[in-house]
């Protein structure tokens, strides 16, 4: 929390103007509070008050503001509402933990996405069962409705405080914040703890509609030499409605969980022998396979050439590209001999360039297609798309299914091209990632602007350039769209596709990025019009990113029920009876024939409990045969999710299956 400073008394005197969102300014005397100028505005608005947001800065609504400024009234429906109700649930949380557990220390405790922890030194461990305890405590704390007051204290005077009641971590926390720094105390009742703030008026105004998740392990300050903690995660929201909503989705999350369903389904496997890449089945990669030709057919059509580079180059390709400097902790590296074990941090350490890497992304590569032969601008926007297996060092923590990974495949491109052509080749992929999105069943996705991190190549004066270009883009395309500051990545800006999935979860997916730096880092060249040599313009696009991320997304997306032309089997043709086999054995080949993914049940089961197995594992279209239909050269179909079943002749029956598989044009 930025608060304006606090000023002697001879200097809080007279007025201060304060500016509100819809321009109009008004007068008040030093010293007033949030809630004093809310009152002015509406009684019901100061009661809904829960904090103000000056000068861009969230403020505590009793804060006395002794400057001009610009305010912002937060009540529970503003955007920056439900990270403070986080916070303050944490510190409530915290409360009641010290209440039921008093030799327990706390640590620090953060409002996070969804929710927010609290980390806990104690020698005896958590359980689920104590978090039902702690909720109780805490809607306690809340009844009580205590102020929140934020208090400042001398630095030697916390550190005796907090040394006095053996919170060593608390002592350490106060000793590491810069000397020119305020220690901030918030105090709710007779229970206190260092934080910057702000918080809601009262206890009570934080609102019940909370829960208490799990209990997990975490290293003080991330280090794995120092104390282990107890992490306790919870959940808040701004109504019980809200809350209920979430924890729906969760429960609908878990039964969606692409790493259930791919088991289920038998569409792949992973190993501790080969953590963060996936071994694919024949159902999986029948997924895969069907959305590479799909996606191959697409860039075909908008004009792209399919390369494929390698897996293996020096480093001193990685160097030139900036990617050594500042992406090497990401990167796996190996030696360029076969030294001993021993002797390989001594290599690295002399000669660096005596090591290959891994490539952890396509695009240095892709520059030295384009290098080969001189270009001219003629040859531009040339247009290199690859399936381009990739590999980065995740942490192992932090692996997670097919979403995240470390040997993956992009649905990878460049474009290079002239500055005069970026507009378009913005314009055609942002049409194209909407069609691909729409075929696929995204209709609902929004885009960010995504610009330059404080980690960076390049001068100020190409990113203002590249920065620019996406934006003019996106307003030709009239698309909405927000701004991201530093999350661009380290060559260039980008505009990230953020889709929203079937439950409301929010993923990044489709990019393109604009990079004036590594033409110039790896000196690509065309010849202009006028003869002269001339850097092309290098676009960074890929539409789904990671492919094996991309299907764990759609698995759960469709709840494993996939699109007809993506689902691993298409058909079954199941027989009712023995009678029928060679009738079914001869629809199989035909329905092979037309590229139809169908697979036979000849086994000796009931109808029923064939219907039932294939439904388990998402079959969409069973084709059941009995000796009728093998008499009458008709089959039986029933799809998936639907209870009518449709009896057609064979051939108006595969014509129908074949129509219905048929790949999005």
């Amino acid at each position: 929390m930025l608060q304006c400073e606090q000023k002697s008394p001879d200097q809080i005197s007279g007025e201060i103007i304060i500016s509100f969102p819809d321009g109009a300014q008004r007068q008040f005397n030093r010293g007033v509070t949030g809630f004093d100028i809310a009152q002015t505005i509406s009684p019901s608005l100061a009661k809904r008050a829960i904090a103000v947001k000056l000068n861009g800065h969230l403020c505590d609504v009793m804060a006395p503001i002794w400057c001009d400024g610009t305010i912002e009234i937060v009540d529970r429906d503003h955007q920056d509402a439900l990270g403070i109700i986080r916070h303050d649930t944490a510190h409530i949380m915290a409360e009641a933990v010290q209440m039921l557990y008093p030799q327990t220390q706390v640590t620090i405790g953060p409002a996070i996405e969804n929710g927010f922890y609290y980390d806990f030194y104690r020698e005896t461990p958590f359980s689920t069962d104590d978090l039902k305890q702690i909720e109780d405590k805490m809607r306690e704390i809340m009844a009580r409705d205590e102020k929140f007051v934020r208090e400042e204290w001398e630095r030697a005077d916390a550190v005796q405080f907090f040394r006095d009641k053996g919170e060593l971590f608390k002592v350490e926390l106060i000793e590491s914040i810069p000397g020119d720094e305020k220690i901030s105390i918030y105090r709710q009742g007779n229970w206190l703890d260092l934080c910057r703030g702000p918080h809601v008026p009262s206890t009570g105004k934080v609102g019940t509609a909370f829960k208490l998740m799990n209990v997990a392990g975490a290293y003080w300050r991330g280090d794995s030499n120092r104390p282990m903690l107890q992490r306790i995660y919870g959940t808040a929201w701004r109504t019980q409605k809200d809350l209920d909503s979430y924890l729906h989705m969760l429960e609908e999350a878990e039964r969606r969980d692409h790493r259930k369903l791919g088991k289920e389904m038998g569409l792949f496997h992973l190993q501790d022998e080969a953590q963060g890449s996936v071994f694919w089945h024949p159902k999986g990669w029948a997924i895969w396979i069907a959305l590479e030709t799909y996606l191959r057919k697409r860039l075909r059509d908008a004009g792209y050439q399919e390369v494929k580079t390698p897996q293996l180059m020096d480093s001193r390709f990685w160097e030139a590209s900036g990617h050594w400097g500042k992406y090497r902790e990401n990167m796996f590296v190996v030696p360029d001999v076969v030294p001993n074990t021993d002797e390989v941090g001594k290599i690295f350490k002399e000669d660096p360039k005596k090591f290959l890497a891994l490539k952890p992304m396509n695009c240095p590569a892709h520059v030295q297609i384009f290098k080969q032969g001189i270009k001219s601008y003629r040859d531009l926007p040339l247009r290199l798309a690859e399936f381009g297996c990739c590999h980065r060092n995740e942490a192992h923590g932090a692996l997670h299914g097919l979403l995240r990974v470390r040997q993956f495949t992009q649905d990878d491109a460049h474009i290079f091209c002239r500055e005069d052509q970026i507009m378009d080749e913005c314009v055609k992929f942002c049409e194209l990632t909407k069609s691909i999105y729409s075929d696929l069943g995204f209709e609902n996705y929004v885009i960010k602007l995504e610009t330059r991190p404080e980690k960076r190549i390049g001068s100020d004066e190409l990113w203002d350039k590249a920065e620019a270009g996406l934006e003019q883009a996106l307003q030709k395309l009239g698309m909405n769209y927000t701004i991201s500051p530093g999350d661009g990545a380290f060559y260039g800006p980008k505009l990230a596709f953020i889709i929203r999935d079937a439950i409301g979860r929010e993923w990044g997916c489709g990019t393109i990025q604009l990079d004036f730096n590594l033409p110039e880092r790896l000196d690509a060249l065309y010849t202009a019009e006028d003869g002269s040599r001339q850097r092309p313009v290098m676009l960074h696009r890929a539409v789904l990113g990671s492919i094996e991320r991309w299907i764990g997304i759609m698995i759960e997306h469709y709840a494993g029920k996939l699109p007809l032309w993506l689902a691993p089997v298409q058909v079954v043709v199941a027989t009712i009876t023995d009678a029928a086999n060679e009738y079914a054995q001869s629809i199989v080949q035909d329905l092979k024939s037309r590229g139809i993914r169908a697979e036979l049940d000849l086994r000796n089961e009931k109808i029923g409990y064939k219907i039932r197995e294939h439904s388990v594992a998402k079959t969409p279209i069973l084709a059941i045969i009995g000796q009728k239909e093998a008499e009458n050269d008709q089959i039986v179909l029933r799809y998936l999710s639907q209870e009518d079943q449709l009896t057609l002749s064979r051939a108006d029956a595969l014509a129908r299956i074949s129509a219905d598989t048929k790949m999005p044009e």
